[in-house]
């Protein structure tokens, strides 16, 4: 049974805080020693890490893989601009470029472009091939601009906590 006590993310506490502050920099690190760095017992900090995961804060635990490593390279900032911004329109390009396995980001924004995509590819060739399935030949886009990454000066998953 889920404890009724939860606080709302809006009031985490120091503790709170530090132990994702630990937990970002890497998820691996013991209980035991995040109670050490937080002085709590590791009872402590396992309840709390499980009211984190349980309230939505903590969303999943995962390994970041060096791209480059296994041959994808090449990253891609793609501005989609699609068609008009009526909801079946808009739901059909969340749909297809959250199915795509190369698009690693995916943003519905404001201004001139309807989306920002951030994709990882092997190299230019299978960039071409992907931009004419995802954008020159999809009817939903209207137009859509590529920037190519020469240096990730700063790639980073933790989140100011």
């Amino acid at each position: 049974m889920r404890s009724t006590t939860a606080r709302p993310p809006d009031q985490l506490d120091d503790q709170d805080r530090a132990i994702l502050r630990i937990l970002q920099r890497d998820n691996k690190t013991s209980q035991r020693a995040i109670g050490e760095a937080v002085n709590l017992s590791a009872p402590a900090v396992q309840r709390r890490i499980a009211r984190m995961e349980a309230a939505g804060i903590i969303r999943r635990n995962i390994a970041v893989v060096d791209p480059a490593s296994v041959g994808q390279g090449v990253t891609v900032v793609v501005e989609v601009q699609t068609v008009n911004d009526r909801s079946p329109v808009i739901a059909a390009a969340k749909r297809l470029f959250r199915e795509a396995p190369e698009v690693q980001q995916c943003y519905l924004v404001t201004g001139k472009a309807s989306f920002i995509l951030i994709l990882l590819v092997p190299d230019m060739a299978s960039y071409e091939v992907l931009s004419r399935r995802l954008f020159a030949d999809n009817e939903l886009v209207q137009a859509f601009q590529t920037l190519v990454v020469l240096d990730p000066v700063k790639v980073t998953l933790e989140v100011d906590v």
